[in-house]
């Protein structure tokens, strides 16, 4: 490869979710061309559907999206084979989204089945521990088929501090807790979003002002910034696509300059890209070509990694420095059923 190197772990669903990969895939990345090398599957292990890193330590972690939900962890060597740590219930079912505190001390996790979320303590090789906490979310929204109960989608710790957001597909809000120094979750505050809205993902932005919420269920994307007291506040909605057809927003993220937002769109396979130059986000582009089911997404130094799940392909962009709009014609690289794109340093992954 031309240029500099680092290693990108993959996520999959494997056959206990009705999927083709068989493990965490890893891959060497061209840092001046963004292109992938795949290395082979490195963790065996089932549907490792979401994966996120120790902010000090080289450690991976990764949910089981099971029934019977755990998390596992690994050691991450040089190039980039996995050493296992451990494997802990996360005693919830279908866990689809992970991360760990900005000190590096606990590991939180999204339970979707079961509309949880639990707290793992990290000792110091990075290994979970069992559970210090589970939180399971109540209520319900107005969507039968995706509301008639809570589903948990995704854990934000806050970039500084011991806040966590908690996004419930199922309720309809955002959950605000404050961890205590023994792992326990308090909740501070509850924001309902529309009804029939599905939260689903939300980015946050760099001046740690503001985030942006993916719809699932709607297909919008709803601003928020904190006030003065310290709540999360509504500023606007948009239409996650405007293309015709159905539109299933999943991951979201902003760039690290903090001018554009990036928003998958399953069903209509594109990537929409924003201005944040506003209260609201601005349309700028929809880049398509991604097959059906772009499922997640990440930004890597000037390049934009989209898995294409239902393709068994990693979609790569160059994209515009100036205009923050990927150009057309991606390279591909043959992945089966992949989730989740997770690179070697500082990551837009939220």
């Amino acid at each position: 490869m031309s240029g500099g190197a680092g290693i990108v772990h993959i996520g999959c669903y494997t056959a206990e979710s009705g999927g083709r990969g068989t493990g965490i895939v890893a891959a060497r990345r061209d840092t001046a061309t963004g292109g992938l090398e795949p290395l082979g599957v490195v963790a065996a292990t089932p549907s490792p559907s979401f994966l996120a890193r120790h902010p000090r330590l080289p450690v991976l972690y990764a949910v089981n999206e099971l029934p019977d939900g755990t998390v596992s962890a690994w050691t991450v060597q040089p190039d980039g084979a996995l050493t296992p740590l451990s494997v802990r219930s996360t005693g919830g079912a279908a866990p689809c989204h992970l991360a760990v505190d900005p000190a590096g001390e606990f590991l939180f996790v999204a339970n979707y089945g079961s509309g949880s979320v639990a707290v793992h303590p990290l000792d110091a090789t990075g290994a979970p521990g069992d559970r210090s906490d589970l939180v399971v979310h109540d209520g319900r929204g107005p969507v039968p088929d995706r509301q008639a109960g809570p589903h948990a989608h995704m854990v934000s710790p806050d970039p500084a501090g011991t806040g966590l957001l908690a996004v419930d597909l199922g309720t309809d809000s955002l959950y605000r807790y404050d961890r205590t120094s023994d792992g326990r979750l308090r909740e501070v505050d509850r924001y309902p979003t529309r009804p029939g809205t599905g939260p689903r993902h939300l980015a946050r932005h760099p001046d740690g002002r503001r985030c942006f919420v993916a719809g699932e269920l709607d297909a919008s994307v709803t601003a928020y910034a904190w006030d003065d007291a310290g709540r999360l506040v509504e500023r606007g909605r948009v239409e996650a696509s405007r293309r015709p057809g159905h539109v299933q927003p999943s991951e979201i993220a902003v760039g690290p300059d903090g001018r554009f937002l990036y928003l998958a769109n399953r069903g209509v396979g594109t990537v929409t890209v924003f201005a944040l130059d506003d209260a609201t986000p601005r349309y700028l582009a929809e880049v398509s070509g991604l097959g059906d089911w772009p499922r997640h997404l990440a930004l890597l130094g000037g390049h934009l990694y989209v898995a294409e799940e239902r393709a068994d392909a990693i979609a790569v962009f160059t994209v515009d420095p100036a205009s923050g709009i990927p150009a057309d014609s991606p390279t591909r690289i043959a992945v089966p059923s992949p989730t989740c794109v997770l690179g070697d340093g500082p990551l837009i992954l939220l």
